[in-house]
C-alpha cells in the first residue's frame, strides 16, 4: 500500500506555515486572483514565493489554486500569471476550466496540472481524458463513494486526491448559483457568501406577508445546510482505495483550525502505517481532538454511499465550538522555561492551558506566571495580538498553540 500524501489549506502565510510545521506533506493556497476563495486572505505574489520557499525547505510541496469558471476578461492576463507561479518552483496549479488548462500548458509547461473537484470528476475515462492532455492529478468529486473511487485507481494511474475534512456543499462538486442569484456574487468565481448556511422559510402564493417554516420549528429550517465531512474514523479504506492524496477543506478557517486537523490526521496516518491495531486503538482519541475545533457535526457524506437526510443535513448553522486558540508560540527559552507567546484571545492567570505541540505530545499546565515585555507581572492577556511572557513546565517550539477550554 502507498501512503498518501496529506493536503492541508493555507488560506494566508500564517496557515500555510501552521500546516508545514503540524505534518502536511502538501499545502493549497491561492493567490490574489483565479482562486475559488476570494474571502480568503490569499497571498500576494511576495508571499507565495516566501510560503513556496519555506515549504520547500522543509519537504512540502505547495499547489496554487486557479480553478475559477474563467468569463473572458479573466483569461488575458492568465498566461502572465502562470509563467510568473512556475519561476517561483510551484509544485502544480490546480484548474477546473478546459481554457484555463490551455493556457497553463501553454504558458507554463513544466508546471504539473491538477484538475479540481469543479470539473466534476466522477469516472475513470474522465481521469483517461484528463491524463491523456497532460494532467498529473484529478481531485475526485466529493460526491463519489469508497468502491467507485477504487475503481477509478484501479482502472488509471493517474494521481487521483480526495476531500477527507471540511466543509460540503450542497451543490455538486461545488458549483452553485445560488450566491450569484441571492447577492450577485458568483461562487463559481470565487465570491460564494454561502447562502447555503442561510435560514429559510416557505410563502403561499394566495398568503402574502406568512412565512411558513419547512418543518413546524421555530427556529426555521435549514434544508440546505449539510454537516462538516470527517474521514478520520476510515483511515484504513481511504489507504486501500489507493488515493494519492488526503485533501482537508478550510483555507478561510483558522490557523488553530489548521494546526488540530493537519496534526490529527498526520497521527492517524502514521500510527495506521505502523500498527494498524494501534490506530484502531486511537480512533477516539483522534475524534476528540478534531472536536476541539470548531465544527457543524460530522458525516462521513458518500463515502458509504448516498447519506441519509439525518446523516447530512443539520438543522442549525453555528458551529460548535469547546476550546478557544488563546495564544501562538514565539519563542521559547530552554535556560528559563519562558516562552514569548501572541496572545489570539483572552485568558487570565489561573486559566487551564492546554499546548498544541507539532510533532510532540501535548500537555496541559496550570498558567501561574504572565509577564509583559518589560517584566510586569499580569493578571490576564487581554489585549489582542499583545506578545508576553508565560512559564511553562514543558519546551515549547515556534508555533506550539495554546488553548483553553470554553
Amino acid at each position: 500500500m502507498k501512503k498518501p500524501e496529506i493536503l492541508a489549506p493555507a488560506g494566508d502565510l500564517e496557515k500555510l506555515k501552521i500546516a508545514v510545521n503540524y505534518g502536511a506533506d502538501a499545502v493549497y493556497m491561492g493567490g490574489e486572483s483565479y482562486s475559488l476563495r476570494a474571502k480568503a486572505k490569499n497571498f500576494s505574489y511576495e508571499d507565495m514565493a516566501e510560503g513556496i520557499r519555506y515549504a520547500h525547505e522543509r519537504g512540502v510541496k505547495c499547489y496554487i489554486t486557479a480553478n475559477i469558471f474563467a468569463r473572458n476578461a479573466d483569461v488575458d492576463a492568465m498566461g502572465e500569471y502562470f509563467k510568473t507561479v512556475e519561476a517561483m518552483g510551484a509544485d502544480a496549479v490546480l484548474v477546473s476550466d478546459p481554457g484555463v488548462f490551455s493556457v497553463a500548458r501553454a504558458a507554463a509547461p513544466s508546471l504539473e496540472i491538477h484538475i479540481s473537484t469543479q470539473a466534476n470528476n466522477t469516472n475513470y475515462m474522465t481521469a483517461e481524458f484528463w491524463k491523456s492532455l497532460g494532467a498529473s492529478r484529478i481531485v475526485l468529486a466529493r460526491e463519489l463513494s469508497l468502491k467507485e473511487i477504487k475503481d477509478v485507481c484501479e482502472k488509471t494511474d493517474i494521481e487521483t486526491e480526495i476531500f477527507v475534512h471540511g466543509a460540503m456543499c450542497i451543490s455538486y462538486s461545488g458549483r452553485c448559483l445560488l450566491s450569484a442569484y441571492f447577492t450577485g456574487r458568483d461562487g463559481n468565481r470565487g465570491a460564494c457568501t454561502h447562502p447555503c448556511r442561510w435560514k429559510y422559510y416557505i410563502t403561499e402564493a394566495t398568503r402574502e406577508g406568512e412565512y411558513l417554516p419547512v418543518e413546524e420549528d421555530s427556529r426555521g429550517t435549514y434544508i440546505f445546510n449539510s454537516k462538516d465531512l470527517c474521514m478520520i474514523e476510515h483511515i484504513p479504506e481511504l489507504v486501500e482505495s489507493g488515493v494519492s492524496s488526503l485533501k482537508i477543506e478550510g483555507r478561510i478557517k483558522t490557523a488553530y483550525y489548521a494546526a488540530v486537523t493537519v496534526k490529527a490526521y498526520r497521527e492517524a496516518l502514521d500510527d495506521y502505517f505502523k500498527d494498524p491495531k494501534f490506530y484502531e486503538s486511537k480512533k477516539e482519541y483522534y475524534l476528540s481532538e478534531l472536536k476541539k475545533a470548531s465544527y457543524r457535526g460530522f458525516t462521513t457524506g458518500f463515502f458509504f454511499g448516498n447519506p441519509t437526510a439525518e446523516s447530512q443535513v443539520y438543522t442549525d448553522s453555528a458551529y460548535i465550538k469547546t476550546y478557544d486558540f488563546v495564544g501562538l508560540v514565539k519563542e521559547y527559552d530552554p535556560k528559563t522555561g519562558f516562552a514569548l507567546i501572541e496572545q489570539r484571545n483572552r485568558f487570565f492567570k489561573g486559566d487551564i492551558i492546554e499546548f498544541l505541540r507539532a510533532g510532540e505530545e501535548n500537555f496541559s499546565q496550570t498558567l501561574d506566571e504572565i509577564y509583559d515585555l518589560e517584566g510586569n507581572s499580569r493578571e490576564s492577556a487581554p489585549h489582542a495580538q499583545e506578545l508576553l511572557k508565560i512559564k511553562v513546565e514543558k519546551p515549547l517550539k515556534p508555533m506550539d498553540i495554546l488553548r483553553k477550554a470554553k
